[in-house]
């Protein structure tokens, strides 16, 4: 087979094309970035995310941002709220406010809601952690907010759920990552704080039909994320050598209940690292460690089958690095447009061997040739350069 047979110019007619070859319409679609901060890529989803609004019914977008983050660019882009320049600088984490293309997404998202009834909705998904964790507070007390005034038999007062809570910087330290002894997650106050957010969770259910749909929305994304930080760290304190796989796959168990919820607001376009939104595990090296953990977009595919597709991007000639030509993408370079969808079940069939890249940039993740067969297409670049 002609690899050529297996491709498609990266445009609007290419993408209908390539997602009308898939046994179902995904609910989430995502494309994966073989490294952040590529404004190559962040451009080409622009353009994609724009072509499934207004050709394939797409109305949310998802990205690997703080989940409570992203409520302020939610709110903007469907309501107006605040200004641009804040939600760019308070809407976002990692650093991805700085993005010109995300502040361009943003932008459009907001010109196209102020033009249609149907509003486009945005939705970070990642947790509020990185190897630390954030303190669950915020999102604690905007449960406790929601459900002390609708609904009768709050579980604890306003003041104990603060004096249980403390100083957010008792959690929020850094130093906990490497050292679990400085953790608080097995305290007996943050112990009680999981049964309270268990009943206030529990409290959610019961009182739920009696709740305007967007109080339950805003209401499930606090209670799931106060119990993913509270067992997050918990499992800061163990001292196990099981603490690290542990950690990893909690993270993105926390990706997946958002995706999930993204779901049923969808179909919705899904930006976020490849290894995130893979079907295959994550394997990475930790020390002395072999760490191996089910990702985001493998759970998440678990629940949705057919209704989930992932596109993974890569790149060709990465800031001055050119591929071997036996690698998948030295074998993709050869192709005659300069961005490019492949069917990667196809290509798998048509190239059988290849060998993997070797990245000189750590933050660069080549796709692994023995996982073709787990990805739904390929987003091919030919030539990028980081802009971060």
């Amino acid at each position: 087979m002609d690899i050529k047979d297996t491709a498609l110019p990266f445009d609007g007619q290419g993408v209908s094309e390539f997602l009308r070859s898939l046994p179902g319409k995904p609910l989430l679609l995502g494309l994966g970035e073989a490294r952040h901060f590529v404004g190559a890529l962040q451009e080409s989803r622009n353009e994609l995310f724009r072509h499934l609004v207004e050709h394939e019914g797409y109305r949310a977008f998802a990205m690997e941002s703080d989940c409570l983050m992203g409520l302020v660019v939610d709110d903007y882009v469907t309501t107006g709220a605040g200004t641009l320049d804040d939600v760019m600088e308070h809407g976002f984490s990692h650093g991805f406010g700085a993005s010109p293309a995300n502040r361009e997404l943003v932008r459009w998202m907001r010109a196209y809601n102020e033009e249609h009834e149907e509003k486009l909705r945005f939705f970070g998904f990642d947790a509020p952690l990185e190897y630390w964790a954030a303190s669950p507070r915020q999102a604690l007390t905007s449960l406790y907010d929601l459900l002390d005034g609708p609904l009768p038999g709050a579980v604890v007062s306003a003041e104990t759920l603060d004096a249980l809570l403390g100083p957010d910087d008792r959690w929020s330290n850094e130093a906990t990552a490497m050292d679990p002894s400085l953790s608080i997650g097995r305290t007996a106050e943050a112990e009680r704080l999981r049964l309270i957010a268990d009943d206030l969770a529990a409290l959610l259910d019961t009182q739920s039909p009696g709740l305007r749909a967007e109080v339950r929305e805003r209401a499930a994304l606090y209670a799931r994320t106060a119990a993913g930080l509270l067992r997050y760290h918990y499992w800061m304190a163990d001292e196990s050598r099981a603490r690290w796989t542990r950690l990893s796959a909690l993270r993105d168990a926390m990706m997946a209940a958002n995706l999930r919820a993204v779901a049923e607001r969808g179909p919705a376009l899904v930006f976020a690292s490849n290894l995130h939104l893979q079907r295959n595990k994550s394997l990475m090296a930790f020390g002395d460690q072999r760490l191996e953990w089910w990702s985001a977009g493998a759970l998440a595919a678990t629940h949705l089958g057919d209704r989930y597709a992932f596109l993974a991007s890569a790149f060709g000639t990465a800031d001055g690095d050119t591929p071997a030509p036996e690698t998948v993408e030295g074998v993709l370079s050869t192709l005659p447009w300069d961005r490019t969808i492949i069917d990667a079940r196809r290509l798998a069939a048509a190239v059988p061997r290849p060998e993997p890249r070797e990245s000189r940039d750590f933050a660069y993740f080549p796709l692994d040739p023995a996982h073709l067969d787990m990805i739904d297409g390929i987003v091919f670049l030919k030539r990028v350069a980081w802009s971060h």
